[in-house]
């Protein structure tokens, strides 16, 4: 240390040094290893290298501190300013502020590399931004008779001397782009390089507009984010109704399209990826942007859909033992996908853990971090295929159970998807067994003034998934059915709410004042259609935990668009999960989408997943022994036999009571082929 130098220390990574006077703060920063972002090498054109000076004594560091001991604003700074609006308060440019005297700098979150995205949700993860594509700007070296080589040459050799950047390789693709980017007199470009190795993308001057997407490719729906790689901020989210619909409701009527048509494979393929394509168009244009600037894409989706979008025939996931094409996780250029972006943009989908259990799976995992953990957690992703997670820090276990599209409104008399007029939310008096509901549109209650009003524009349309589990879990609350999923036609004597159906007997939600529009109803067949379902998910959920050696679970996270709507209560009364404190159940969103992101922005992600993902364990519901016993307990209603004292510790039970129906339940039958259900 030289008796001119001054002390400088960095908050918030502590790390302090002593450096001669005029020192520009950047510098000092990169010499310490302090976390400081910047694009442009430190020329000021870019903006991501701010501090600040914190004011003050700080005795245990021997340091006084004050914003003069920093050089005056510079004209460099000024520029910036003319170009891109004031600083925020008491910010510099770090590569154009030097040392005078001692100083305490402040390095604000968003001027760190690997700064941490700190999400809403309670429970999730953050995220540490570390993206894979990085941006470097470089001078280019005038050539000359002296010197025959390349452009190319020359912009490894840039790279080198800026910034320490070795062993690249350009895409050749980018070619043209290099040579229309030198036309400017300072030959000053912008390169985008993919985990250090190859350069996906070349633009004159100063690009500082890096976007991400991420994207959850489900069954029914399609939710993507677009994302800034320099801030990791999500700048435009949309969804579109998957079209693929329009060959199948669920995922097996869809490989059995696929058997019937030889055409079929191509025409989903096409489907799929035009609507995403068309999402990627409409985020761009939400965040003023274009597609071209969208350098990754990180994909989720269950595995027909992963196949599907990737051109793999699905029809072998369609039969045992429901082969993936592969389960390793995907890198690749997005244009050979068919996907519009830059040209050189990158595609990475999460690994797939089995045949039935996708990237979607490995996405919540990711999010979710249940293997984290020493509380004993249930991960359930509801959907027309249910995938189920169960771990804690000793084990992971994996299955999937196919629970078809009825808590999506399919099979159900009045059932439909959630738009605006379905009802979506019940309660029923247990005294007059009257019903109150809401529909998607209204805050409103039915029994509410203007609820008629509100709902004047579309009516009384019919009744979604998160609907259907309250109703059918409120019928058994005021004991319109039995523990067996009986509707106790009895009763059709002290309401009319409860009346005939053939051998059967109904429940009336909704009477329609309109002689054009049917009722809204709850059938005995409704009925067997969501015990078939949630037998199907509480059977999986048992295998595991019979594997695990448990009885019970600490926490249950129900994840997806259908676990984030759903009553936790009402889905414990059905008995659509096991017996838990309810405190400790709750939402996980789209924690699907939400891994997805994590592995746009942090390319550590993609390495931890890979890895869990190599030691999580597989089940196997089709050919497992015991998933037809706990399929048929499971019909029971919340369950024949399983106990729940947390769940009626807070829900007072109904009265036991037993009605003979003539539609019994039937067992389902044990198939070994998915294509068939």
């Amino acid at each position: 240390m030289a008796e001119a130098d001054v002390k400088v220390l960095f908050m918030p990574s502590g790390r302090r040094g002593f450096f001669p006077r005029g020192t520009p703060l950047l510098d000092a920063a990169r010499s310490l290893g302090v976390d400081i972002d910047s694009v442009c090498g430190g020329r000021g054109l870019c903006g991501r290298c701010q501090i600040s000076c914190v004011t003050g004594s700080f005795a245990k560091h021997q340091i006084e501190s004050d914003v003069d001991h920093l050089s005056p604003f510079s004209a460099t700074e000024a520029k910036f300013v003319e170009r891109k609006g004031p600083l925020k308060d008491g910010r510099r440019l770090s590569c154009h502020t030097t040392l005078l005297d001692d100083a305490v700098i402040d390095v604000p979150a968003e001027s760190q590399v690997h700064r941490q995205i700190v999400r809403k949700e309670m429970e999730a993860r953050d995220i540490r931004l570390d993206i894979a594509t990085r941006l470097y700007y470089v001078q280019i070296g005038e050539p000359s008779l002296e010197d025959p080589r390349g452009e190319v040459q020359f912009l490894f050799e840039a790279l080198e001397r800026e910034w320490g950047v070795t062993d690249v390789t350009l895409a050749d693709s980018q070619l043209p782009a290099l040579q229309a980017a030198l036309t400017r007199e300072d030959r000053g470009i912008t390169v985008a390089v993919y985990q250090e190795h190859l350069i996906t993308g070349i633009w004159p001057g100063l690009f500082d507009q890096p976007r991400g997407i991420a994207i959850d490719v489900g069954s029914t729906t399609v939710a993507a984010h677009l994302c800034d790689l320099n801030s990791g901020e999500v700048l435009a989210s949309a969804g579109v109704m998957n079209p693929q619909i329009r060959y199948g409701e669920d995922l097996m009527s869809r490989v059995s399209y696929v058997m019937m048509h030889p055409e079929g494979a191509e025409l989903l393929t096409n489907a799929i990826r035009e609507a995403v394509n068309d999402l990627f168009v409409e985020l761009s244009d939400q965040a003023s942007g274009r597609v071209e600037d969208i350098l990754e894409i990180a994909l989720v989706a269950n595995p027909i859909m992963h196949h599907i979008l990737l051109g793999i025939n699905p029809v072998n996931l369609g039969t045992a033992p429901f082969a993936l094409t592969t389960s390793a996780a995907i890198d690749t250029r997005a244009t050979e996908m068919g996907l519009k972006a830059h040209p050189e943009a990158r595609l990475y989908c999460l690994p797939c853990i089995a045949g039935h259990v996708g990237a979607d799976a490995a996405g919540v995992i990711l999010a979710e971090a249940p293997d984290r953990s020493e509380a004993m957690t249930l991960v359930v992703d509801v959907g027309t295929n249910a995938e189920i997670v169960l771990a804690n820090n000793q084990r992971l276990l994996v299955c999937s159970s196919p629970t078809g599209p009825a808590f999506e409104g399919a099979q159900i008399s009045s059932g439909q998807r959630a738009t605006i007029g379905a009802i979506e939310r019940v309660r029923i008096d247990r005294d007059t067994l009257e019903p109150r509901f809401k529909c998607i549109g209204s805050d409103l209650w039915s029994d509410e003034p203007g609820f008629s009003d509100a709902m004047a524009g579309t009516g009384v349309t019919g009744i979604c998934g998160s609907g259907i589990i309250e109703v059918v879990a409120e019928m058994y609350l005021a004991g319109i059915l039995s523990t067996d999923g009986v509707v106790d036609g009895a009763l059709a004597e002290r309401t009319q709410r409860i009346k005939a159906d053939g051998r059967t007997f109904s429940y009336v939600l909704h009477a329609s004042s309109d002689p054009e529009i049917s009722d809204v109803l709850v059938t005995q067949n409704d009925v067997r259609q969501i015990q078939l379902a949630k037998a199907a998910l509480y059977a999986g959920i048992r295998l595991l935990m019979d594997e695990m050696g448990v009885t019970t679970v600490d926490r249950i996270r129900l994840a997806g668009a259908f676990g984030s709507h759903i009553s936790v209560s009402h889905a414990m009364v059905l008995g659509l999960i096991p017996d838990c404190d309810l405190e400790q159940v709750t939402s996980a969103g789209n924690a699907a989408g939400a891994g997805a992101r994590m592995a746009l922005l942090d390319r550590n992600a993609r390495l931890e997943i890979a890895a869990t993902i190599a030691r999580a364990e597989r089940i196997e519901t089709a050919v497992a022994g015991d998933f037809q016993a706990h399929f048929v307990g499971a019909m029971g209603l919340p369950h024949q036999s399983d106990p729940f004292p947390n769940l009626f510790a807070v829900v007072a039970p109904p009265e036991a009571k037993m009605v003979e129906s003539g539609d019994a339940p039937k067992r389902r039958r044990r198939r070994s082929s998915r294509a068939d259900a």
